[in-house]
């Protein structure tokens, strides 16, 4: 089995997803309280303009200093080590299918796995959940992701075996 998922068919760049480093991705989510917890809906360009607005503040206000190298790399506590040696975790599927720039023509997306195809419309597949670990571990076994609704709903029972997603 692979450990990658590349895009096929209808979009601008045919991206190749290496679920192995999600991990120490900051936009991964925890399963195992995600579908408990109410959430709500960030807009990421809005949080950003508000975060360079203050950032250009205290330049204005403090001078620009540049932070040293050490201070800038992430280091994790005992707590984020453990959670993420133990965790089961994901990932939004959106911003990879925005990445990859579907062409206005392109109606759906197609998970080819091993045991078939599944098919849903772009609208909805840009809410889909990728899960990538389980219990700490990458999904050796039937992965690399596994294919989860956005309401968890399928979580006993996820699309598993992704080869490739085509985009038609």
């Amino acid at each position: 089995m692979e450990f990658i998922v590349p895009f096929k068919g209808e979009v601008k760049f045919k991206l190749v997803l290496d679920p192995t480093v999600w991990i120490f991705d900051d936009r991964k989510l925890n399963l195992e309280t995600y579908f408990q917890e109410e959430r709500i809906e960030k807009d990421e360009l809005e949080e950003y303009k508000r975060g360079m607005g203050e950032h250009w503040s205290r330049e204005i206000m403090e001078g620009n200093t540049v932070p040293p190298t050490l201070n800038s790399e992430k280091t994790y506590k005992s707590k984020e080590k453990k959670e993420m040696l133990t965790g089961t975790f994901g990932i939004a599927f959106k911003p990879f299918l925005l990445n990859a720039e579907p062409f206005e023509h392109t109606k759906r997306v197609v998970f080819e796995t091993a045991n078939g195809e599944f098919e849903f419309p772009i609208e909805h597949a840009q809410q889909l959940i990728f899960k990538f670990s389980e219990k700490g571990q990458p999904l050796r076994e039937n992965g690399p992701v596994h294919v989860l609704l956005p309401d968890g709903s399928n979580q006993d029972n996820p699309i598993t075996d992704i080869q490739a997603i085509r985009f038609e």
